[in-house]
Parts: C-alpha cells; sequence; structure tokens
C-alpha cells in the first residue's frame, strides 16, 4: 500500500469538512478524486500533503504515519500541481530551474545547484516533453506548457504520489486535450509515481486512470474501480441532479439534467 486513510475526519468548528474517509492507494493504481463543489475534495489533498491537521484517524505513507516521521522529508514522497504552486513562479525564472526547484519543494531559490540537479532537471523536462523549453522563461510558456513543467518539478525529488489538483483549470479545448493525452503516456510509464486527479469533469478521466474516489459532503459516496464506480446512477448520488454516462473510444462524455422546479 503506497497511501493509506484511516477513519480520517476534519472538524473546524461545528462543521464536519471530512467525515470518516477510509480509502488507499495501491501500487500500480492511478485514482480519479471527483466531486463537487464543498464536496470535501481540497480539505482531503490539505491533509495528504500536510497542509490541514485531521481531527481524527490516520494518514499513513509508504507505511509511515504522519506525525511520527519528520514531515518535511515524507512530504517528498508527495508530488503537488496546483494553481497555489503556479501563481507563486517567479516570472524571469527559466524552465529549467523551476523543475530544480522542486528538489526541496522551495520556490524562488537563489542558491546553487549541482551538476547532478542540472542533469536531471533536463531529464525531467525530455520526460515531459518540454526540454526545448528549458532556457524559456515562466512568463512565456503557455499555459500547458506551464502544467508540465510543473509536473517536472513535482517529479524532481522522485515522489511515489503524484497530486494533480484541477490542471485542466485555464487551458483552451485543444491545450487541455494535448495535455491529457500527455497526462495519459505519463500514468502508462511503468517507472512513474500513482497518480491522483482531483477534477468535477468526467471528460479528463484518462484511458491510464484505473480508480475512482466519489466524494459528497465530505463523505465517500463509492470507491473503487472505474468502470464500477463511475455510472450514471452514482454520478446523479454524488452531484445531485439528474445525469447519464456515456462511454465512448476510452472517454466519458455526461448530460446532466434539472431537478424539478430548480430556478437558475
Amino acid at each position: 500500500m503506497i497511501l493509506k486513510v484511516a477513519q480520517l475526519s476534519i472538524q473546524r468548528g461545528n462543521t464536519r469538512i471530512l467525515d470518516n474517509i477510509c480509502w488507499g492507494v495501491r501500487r500500480g493504481e492511478h485514482w480519479v478524486i471527483l466531486g463537487p463543489n464543498g464536496s470535501g475534495k481540497t480539505s482531503l489533498l490539505s491533509a495528504l500533503t500536510g497542509y490541514l491537521t485531521p481531527s481524527e484517524g490516520e494518514i499513513l505513507l509508504l507505511g509511515r504515519r504522519y506525525g511520527g516521521f519528520d514531515w518535511r522529508e515524507l512530504r517528498k514522497k508527495i508530488g503537488l500541481v496546483s494553481s497555489a504552486v503556479r501563481q507563486l513562479m517567479g516570472n524571469d525564472e527559466p524552465a529549467l530551474e523551476t523543475v530544480m526547484s522542486g528538489k526541496n519543494a522551495t520556490i524562488d531559490f537563489r542558491g546553487r545547484y549541482s551538476a547532478r540537479d542540472r542533469e536531471r532537471a533536463a531529464g525531467l523536462l525530455r520526460r515531459v516533453e518540454c526540454d526545448h523549453l528549458a532556457d524559456r522563461c515562466w512568463q512565456f510558456l503557455s499555459q500547458g506548457e506551464r502544467q508540465r513543467v510543473l509536473i517536472g518539478r513535482a517529479l524532481m525529488p522522485k515522489p511515489r504520489v503524484l497530486i494533480l489538483d484541477e490542471p485542466c483549470a485555464g487551458l483552451d479545448p485543444a491545450a487541455r486535450e494535448q495535455f491529457l493525452h500527455f497526462l495519459d503516456r505519463l500514468g502508462r510509464s511503468r517507472t512513474g509515481p500513482a497518480l491522483l486527479l482531483v477534477t468535477h469533469h468526467v471528460e479528463e478521466i484518462m484511458p491510464a486512470f484505473s480508480h475512482v474516489l466519489l466524494l459528497r459532503k465530505g463523505r465517500i459516496v463509492a470507491q473503487g474501480a472505474k468502470d464500477t464506480v463511475l455510472t450514471s446512477k452514482l454520478l446523479s448520488a454524488t452531484f445531485d441532479a439528474p445525469m447519464r454516462l456515456r462511454r465512448r473510444a476510452g472517454r466519458f462524455e455526461l448530460s446532466v439534467g434539472l431537478r424539478p422546479g430548480l430556478v437558475l
């Protein structure tokens, strides 16, 4: 088991943000975390990355319990790509340095990198299909290029889990498709980390993803193999609206109906 969450609950004041979450990621699995706004997705990510302390339960990464080890070192085993990280990058920083900064999960690093660091970062830029961007500054990268470079950055410390928090936000339709196919290739790599994709959109679930976790109001609606969990019935329950799921060529499409009496 790479990642295990047991009886995890988060409460702030009278609000129960997460309620008794039990879930795990095994070697070879790639998960999608799907749910509406307010379902607890962001809070779960914050707990997994050590930025939000659970009220109850435990999280184990590679068999090590959060709180029992130096979290600064354990955190390097979980890579994160999110809009929050993207917004902190310096405009004049070349892509190669952005990737190298992931070694110690630092931003705006002004020290020296070793030749080995540069070699690894260059290799990661090739892996994310951006080696031609090594010297290009952040401000001149497209949104899709930025997301790939941030994935390279997240891979720098050799994480076992890579979290992608709505990575397609802000991408135009063509850039989104290019990025999703890149993500599918990354998921099929035998040497890559376990992927956790957080999204609202079933259209972003590529064939490489094997499992799905559905959340609603801080609770698990369903979890398990993609073909079992991704159904019209379970998605309707998750989003509290009538939904019809279709599958075509390994991808998904969703039609959404309106509840009777709903006024927009």
